[in-house]
């Protein structure tokens, strides 16, 4: 009977699956028959914002834009896992000292309605940007990571140069991929480039628009596109909005190729039921940090930072919040494996800090932080070591990773009270200085005198309305000037010198507690296609336009 009953439940439990798999797919349109060795379709989630309602926009620097990936590209594209810029739109760059970069871009590129693209559009795209601040999203023309820029000027048709007003180095990949280029024939005319409601999509990236229902959105691909040799992909087809039931939903039945949405367990919500065609990739994007407010008495000890840190349990850390998925993430504040290259020579083979409350309870002992009778650790004036950390509301990860840190500090005789409370009202926290420990993200960027120096100098640290990234209010005079110094450095190997310093200073002064790592995710189907990255071909998803030349139909020629 036992037997019965529970061959009865998964029948009822398969007949729901295909259930639910059949409504995931219904209202699908056929794409065209595939041509040989083409995919005919993926289908994604739309790009635009929900607020939209049928508006049709392909001007990206819109916050209504209809598509934001497939159309407009960047010079070139900062790979965070080797770090070498990739050829784009331009083919190469050199810092000419620390104030003047010369690119060099490619040659016979089009735009989509034909037009050739050259250094005028590279121009007008940068000097609208002067013009109306709103379209300088990289801050080229401000002051902050570098001189602002003064100047940009065309050499000649396949030549630019920027000239800043100073050292500028760290504003490198800003310029590079934060930009997109415009068309200076479509856009030049018409203002403001935030303002403009393009309705013509004219641009040089892989696809182009076919059609849009105010629903449904159907790129074609673009067959003059400077790369279109390697672009397999007949038509992308990008509809609907899903949050993490609803996505996991459609990629299990097959509505969906690409899911980039935050399922929290994707091997139990879509790979289990569909292990030979659905997957996922979540390579590290960040590193989760514990920031503790260097301010605090007792909080601004170095000793009592790392003893901490190894009190901390990263494998029930990321078990509790990620499903096991997430790695313990490295003190050296570096992504790794993919960044393993960079790890300083000294500290290699101690990237991590492992859970030792042992050790971490001789630490405190050395430090003069002595139990009481009651077993919990108090400071040189006899008062309870106890903090409150901060914690955002509904941030169910976050709180995971806090009940840990809780428990895990209670061991070692430190009393820890987790509060969640309004998102908005942790940031306020933050910009005043009024708080004890708070989860943050330390960047895994390449532009390191920024994405690390800026975590520890002084003028990174909020005091007015502005959330600034000195998150942990970590003070040094000497970082201060050493990071200074990075970020006008162009010879490599000073300045990967500097970078080993700073790196120092996180893993012995441990201003930020590494925690375990933040995800890029995306989660795909290989039915359709093949060639996304995975742990077997690893490649960087953060600019999502990677894919485009690296997918292939399954059974093909060029199949890896």
């Amino acid at each position: 009977m036992r037997n019965r009953t529970r061959a009865a439940a998964g029948a009822v439990g398969l007949t729901a699956l295909l259930a639910t798999t059949a409504c995931a797919n219904i209202g699908l349109e056929p794409p065209p028959a595939a041509e040989p060795g083409m995919i005919a379709e993926l289908r994604m989630p739309s790009e635009a914002n929900g607020a939209t309602q049928g508006l049709l926009n392909y001007n990206w620097l819109s916050p209504n834009a209809s598509v934001t990936t497939w159309l407009f590209e960047p010079l070139m594209i900062r790979d965070r896992f080797s770090c070498e810029a990739v050829p784009w739109l331009a083919t190469g760059y050199e810092w000419d000292g620390n104030d003047r970069m010369v690119l060099e871009l490619r040659e016979g590129v089009q735009w989509s309605d034909g037009e050739a693209f050259d250094a005028d559009d590279v121009l007008y795209t940068f000097n609208a940007a002067k013009e109306f601040p709103a379209s300088d999203r990289g801050g080229i023309w401000g002051d902050l990571y570098g001189a602002p820029l003064e100047t940009v000027t065309a050499l000649d048709e396949h030549t630019v140069e920027f000239q800043f007003a100073g050292p500028a180095v760290p504003k490198t990949d800003d310029l590079l991929q934060t930009f997109k280029m415009l068309p200076e024939h479509i856009y030049g005319d018409q203002g403001d480039p935030t303002l403009f409601i393009d309705e013509q999509g004219v641009a040089t990236g892989p696809f182009m628009p076919s059609s849009y229902n105010g629903r449904r959105l159907v790129l074609e691909r673009n067959p003059n596109y400077w790369n279109a040799d390697e672009v397999k992909i007949q038509q992308l087809s990008l509809e609907g909005q899903y949050d993490a039931n609803s996505g996991a939903l459609k990629i299990r039945g097959g509505a969906l190729d690409l899911y980039r949405g935050d399922i929290p367990n994707p091997n139990r919500s879509v790979v289990d039921p569909d292990p030979e065609n659905a997957h996922f990739y979540y390579p590290p994007d960040a590193t989760t940090v514990l920031a503790l407010n260097n301010e605090r008495p007792v909080l601004n000890d170095p000793a009592f930072r790392e003893a901490f840190a190894y009190a901390l349990d990263r494998e029930a850390l990321t078990e509790r919040s990620s499903f096991g998925i997430m790695e313990p993430a490295s003190q050296t504040m570096l992504l790794l494996p993919v960044q393993q290259d960079d790890v300083p020579e000294r500290w290699r083979g101690e990237e991590y800090i492992p859970y030792d409350p042992d050790a971490a309870n001789r630490m405190l002992d050395e430090a003069g932080y002595e139990r009481g009778a009651d077993g919990m650790r108090v400071d040189e004036n006899g008062d309870p070591l106890s903090f409150v950390f901060s914690v955002q509301a509904g941030f169910m990860d976050i709180i995971a990773m806090a009940d840990v840190v809780v428990r895990n500090a209670r061991d070692v005789g430190v009393q820890v009270r987790m509060v969640t409370t309004d998102p908005n009202a942790v940031d306020g926290m933050q910009r005043s200085g009024d708080f004890d420990m708070v989860v943050d993200f330390v960047g895994g960027g390449c532009q390191r005198a920024r994405d690390l120096g800026s975590r520890l100098i002084t003028s990174q640290i909020s005091s007015g309305d502005e959330l600034l990234l000195n998150r942990a209010r970590y003070a040094d005079p000497a970082v201060d000037e050493l990071v200074a110094e990075w970020g006008t450095e162009v010879d490599e190997a000073r300045a990967k010198e500097m970078e080993g310093e700073v790196i120092d200073v996180f893993m012995t002064e441990f201003p930020y507690i590494a925690l375990m790592y933040a995800p890029s995710r995306l989660i795909y189907r290989t039915e359709n296609a093949v060639g996304w990255p995975s742990e077997e071909n690893p490649y960087p998803i953060d600019q999502l336009i990677r894919i485009a030349p690296e997918l292939r139909p399954p059974g093909s020629d060029e199949e890896d």
